[in-house]
């Protein structure tokens, strides 16, 4: 096992929530320290409090993983004597870097709205709102039949022909290649000055335009001749299509008090607010983490019964109302599902990496309201 750094960790974190799919001026990333030192222990919290901050320095933790940005605006001053500022300080004195994944988190497969989404046991479960596509490119190559299969295994490594579901996709022709080497040439197969003939299998993939240096590298590093023959194209299909918010179907249709308290059960949260007829039959739900007020014309537009997002406003419960969308407010602090969540994944994709490092999540509640 390997004991791996900050860099390493969040790339292989970026792998699967990447920062392309925040939301525009998000502040994410980096946020407090330094990455380049060895990590053993990473803390995953919703929010960065000084309560979270000695609990990474108790659980000997040398990096914090946070939903909520602690610097979402820019500072003013470092002032220690802030809670913000007390904060900052104890990270730096006990060299504890902090990053943030929040809208990314978000919109990420396996992130916090699916996470919450598969907790109330929806199914057929789609974005509620699209934020984020890429358009495809396709990429063909000429190669020795004998080189073909390494080749195409090469390439799916690194993402070329992951389709929706599916991976390794590719479509392969056969024909006969010509060449003639000439002075200053090193051919693989072939020789100076003489016309080849090659059986060649020209390997057809498509790939998001993100990964398009990454694939062509692999192409370059794994092909075997000097010269390689490629073409490459963008195309007008997408992929990726990412964004906020989940909506599914319930298991079985239900009153809309009776999914209340499947709410509160689930989510583990002491009431919530309801919006709507107690009587009204619940079966496609939409769900946003957060606060989810822009959303409810998304959610109505998109045929949901329900609403589940957190911090609603009076005025905005109206209009959901007026729109005959029922909506549930559990808060915003549900969205600390993703400390296991996250620990979780992490967990697993750092066994497979073989990398010496536990993602702990934190035990402390950074819910601000008591409930009385």
């Amino acid at each position: 096992m390997k004991i791996a750094n900050g860099h390493e960790l969040i790339q292989l974190f970026e792998s699967w929530s990447p920062r392309s799919f925040a939301l525009k001026d998000d502040p994410i990333g980096l946020q407090i320290g330094q990455l380049n030192g060895q990590v053993q222990n990473v803390l995953v919290t919703l929010d960065v409090t000084l309560a979270v901050v000695q609990e990474a320095i108790d659980q000997n933790c040398q990096l914090i993983m946070a939903h909520h940005p602690p610097i979402y605006r820019p500072l003013v001053n470092l002032r220690t004597d802030t809670p913000t500022g007390a904060m900052l300080s104890l990270c730096m004195k006990h060299n504890i870097a902090v990053y943030v994944a929040h809208t990314n988190l978000d919109v990420a497969p396996g992130g916090v709205n699916d996470l919450l989404a598969e907790a109330l046991e929806l199914q057929q479960i789609k974005v509620l709102d699209e934020t984020y596509s890429e358009a495809l490119m396709k990429l063909s190559i000429f190669v020795p039949k004998s080189h073909a299969m390494s080749l195409r295994e090469q390439l799916a490594m690194v993402g070329a022909g992951h389709i929706g579901n599916y991976e390794s996709c590719s479509f392969t022709s056969s024909g006969t290649g010509r060449f003639k080497p000439v002075e200053g040439s090193n051919p693989v197969i072939g020789s100076l000055n003489l016309l080849e003939e090659v059986e060649e299998e020209k390997i057809e993939v498509v790939f998001p335009s993100s990964r398009k240096t990454k694939i062509l590298k692999t192409m370059y590093s794994h092909h075997p001749y000097e010269e390689v023959a490629f073409d490459l194209w963008p195309l007008e299909s997408k992929t990726l299509q990412q964004g906020i918010g989940r909506i599914g179907i319930l298991k079985q249709e239900m009153t809309l008090d009776a999914f209340a308290n499947k709410v509160k059960e689930q989510l583990k949260v002491p009431f919530v607010r309801v919006v709507g007829d107690a009587t009204t039959n619940i079966r496609k739900v939409a769900v946003l983490g957060g606060d989810g007020n822009k959303y409810i014309n998304n959610a109505k537009r998109e045929g949901a019964d329900v609403l589940v997002t957190g911090d609603l406003y009076f005025h905005v419960a109206q209009d959901a109302q007026a729109l005959g969308l029922s909506v549930i407010d559990p808060g915003h602090h549900v969205e600390s599902i993703m400390k296991t969540g996250v620990s979780d994944k992490m967990n697993r994709l750092c066994k497979e990496k073989k990398f010496a490092c536990s993602f702990i999540p934190s035990s402390i509640s950074t819910e601000p309201f008591r409930f009385v």
